[in-house]
């Protein structure tokens, strides 16, 4: 039987080698600074267990747009590949969207890398639609 719940912030550095899996490119060190600085922006973080076995995460934010309102944004979604291909992804999404339906959240939005195919099917099988591109432009 698996659990969901929020990942105390105290135990959040536990989600670095599922950030290393999403960022291979990405340090570990610059991953632990990056996360600190998100946890100071109210970053929050949802945990998969497998008994006491962390397998799966998703990140949120709780965010307010002109566009949408107030809603929440899954980020950094992911479970263990030995996991995959169980209906955990979909009862990990069902639950960040009961939790936003909790509090008052009017929809949900999420980024997903255009080489993702897999990642688009997902998502569009959860109800999300491809709205509009994200554009990234390095300053440094």
């Amino acid at each position: 039987m698996y659990t969901i719940d929020f990942i105390e912030t105290e135990n959040l550095e536990g989600i670095i080698p599922f950030l290393e899996l999403l960022n291979p490119k990405i340090g570990k060190v610059t991953l632990k600074e990056r996360l600190n600085e998100m946890i100071a922006q109210n970053y929050q973080c949802i945990g998969v267990y497998d008994g006491g076995k962390l397998i799966g995460i998703s990140g949120i934010w709780v965010l307010t747009k002109y566009y949408i309102g107030k809603h929440i944004e899954p980020d950094n979604v992911c479970i263990l590949p030995e996991y995959q291909g169980k209906g955990i992804g979909k009862k990990l999404s069902d639950w960040i969207f009961k939790y936003a339906e909790s509090i008052g959240c009017e929809a949900a939005e999420l980024n997903c890398y255009l080489g993702n195919v897999e990642g688009h099917k997902f998502w569009e099988k959860q109800g999300y639609e491809k709205v509009a591109y994200h554009f990234q432009k390095n300053i440094n």
